[in-house]
């Protein structure tokens, strides 16, 4: 079985989960959270070498209050505790997103964890907090259009790369295969460019109940695909 290099995940439906166990949303945000320990692990004893999930986007912001007070919450603990386990399964770990946005005491944690687990040879796990891939294609542009202005490269030289360059995954390579859990069907602002020529799939299995069975289970289906680019059919 020919295994994604790499794999993006939509983290659906932690809520809807929560609620059919007669449990607050915010329980399922915890339970979610804790299962993205497990699936990294897996992920990697699978042969899989970068795993991007969503956790956070530029529009949850709209939430309840006391919803987003939770999940910032959440977030605090997560990036504290996401030391031990960058170092206990030798992850990398890189945050994807407008960090500008979160409380300064989340900021620095980021910054901890990202030059704790730099040289980490393990999974490289991506996650994106306060993400959407408009904000994300507009902030590259951003950037790009004062490096124009400075000079730094002429109209002539502007092509695919050197745009994403500018994006925040600029070193990371496109995903192979994109999971959505928990029944939806949309991409949701999550990874456009990147996402263009990826398979997707989509399962009505809530992120909090997603084990190793079903992501194997992923990627079967990824493997029954024809990947073709270009027309011409990828061997």
């Amino acid at each position: 079985m020919k295994i994604p290099q790499h794999v993006a995940i939509i983290l659906d439906g932690n809520g809807r989960w929560a609620k059919q166990h007669g449990m607050p949303r915010n329980y399922g945000h915890t339970q979610g959270a804790k299962n993205v320990e497990t699936i990294c692990r897996e992920a990697w004893n699978m042969g899989i070498k970068y795993l991007t999930v969503y956790a956070f986007s530029t529009e949850n912001w709209s939430r309840p209050k006391e919803e987003v007070n939770a999940l910032m919450r959440l977030l605090r603990n997560y990036m504290k505790n996401c030391i031990k386990t960058a170092e206990k399964n030798h992850m990398r770990v890189r945050i994807i997103g407008d960090t500008s946005a979160l409380d300064p005491d989340i900021q620095e944690s980021i910054i901890r964890l990202e030059e704790f687990s730099k040289d980490q040879d393990g999974l490289n796990f991506q996650i994106a907090i306060n993400y959407g891939s408009r904000d994300e294609m507009l902030r590259g542009m951003k950037k790009m259009l004062k490096d124009y202005k400075e000079d730094k490269f002429s109209l002539e030289e502007l092509d695919e790369q050197r745009f994403e360059s500018y994006l925040d995954t600029s070193d990371i390579p496109a995903p192979d295969l994109l999971i959505r859990t928990s029944g939806e069907q949309r991409l949701s602002n999550y990874l456009l460019w990147q996402l263009a020529y990826s398979e997707l799939y989509f399962t009505e299995v809530p992120w909090p109940d997603f084990t190793k069975k079903e992501l194997e289970k992923a990627i079967q289906d990824y493997n029954n695909r024809e990947r073709r680019f270009g027309g011409i059919k990828e061997e």
